[in-house]
């Protein structure tokens, strides 16, 4: 009779256990008029707990891309700025130079009447043009402007003149020589414009 009692009483709590798991899962889980189930409260708490945290997980993964990429900008700019180092590492040095030879050159167009004279002038005619060379090397390039079209990224326009051979906008005389380094513009050539 006691293992009949045991039985019983086994049986009762099984019920109670299933009944119990019932009235649990009703309350938590109430089904909507449309057939939707809705969520209990404490099921909420933990959606919004991931909502949460998954927009804060978005928002630090944005920041990161964010930092990544001005970072790859700031490498990027970095090896454009040594590579313009580089190319342009003469440019104070040739600029300082430039009146050197305007100054070679205004004395070369002095004619000379005696042979010492000339002896002279050919040896400076040698220095301005080793010295000429030795700057193209590291990249002067000389603005041709006589005869070309009037061009503000490489002219200076400081007279303007008449010759009604030419059509307006020509360069009509050259009066200081312009120069690039490489692609930059050291010193733009000033010159007389047709009108």
């Amino acid at each position: 009779m006691t293992d009949k009692k045991e039985t019983v009483e086994k049986e009762d709590v099984q019920q109670d256990t299933v009944a119990a798991e019932d009235v649990a899962s009703a309350q938590q889980e109430t089904v909507a008029e449309d057939g939707v189930a809705e969520v209990g409260p404490e099921i909420d708490v933990k959606d919004k707990r991931i909502n949460e945290l998954e927009s804060k997980l978005e928002e630090e993964e944005n920041k990161l891309l964010r930092v990544l990429a001005d970072f790859e900008n700031a490498k990027r700019r970095n090896a454009l700025d040594q590579e313009a180092l580089v190319k342009y590492k003469a440019q104070s040095l040739l600029t300082s130079i430039l009146p050197v030879l305007d100054n070679f050159e205004r004395a070369l167009t002095v004619e000379v009447k005696n042979d010492e004279a000339q002896s002279i002038m050919t040896g400076m005619d040698m220095i301005y043009r080793n010295l000429l060379e030795a700057l193209k090397g590291e990249g002067l390039v000389e603005i041709e402007a006589s005869d070309k079209e009037f061009d503000p990224n490489f002219h200076q326009a400081v007279m303007t003149g008449s010759d009604p051979d030419k059509s307006s906008g020509i360069v009509l005389e050259e009066l200081q020589k312009g120069y690039l380094l490489k692609d930059r513009v050291l010193r733009p050539s000033m010159v007389k414009v047709n009108e």
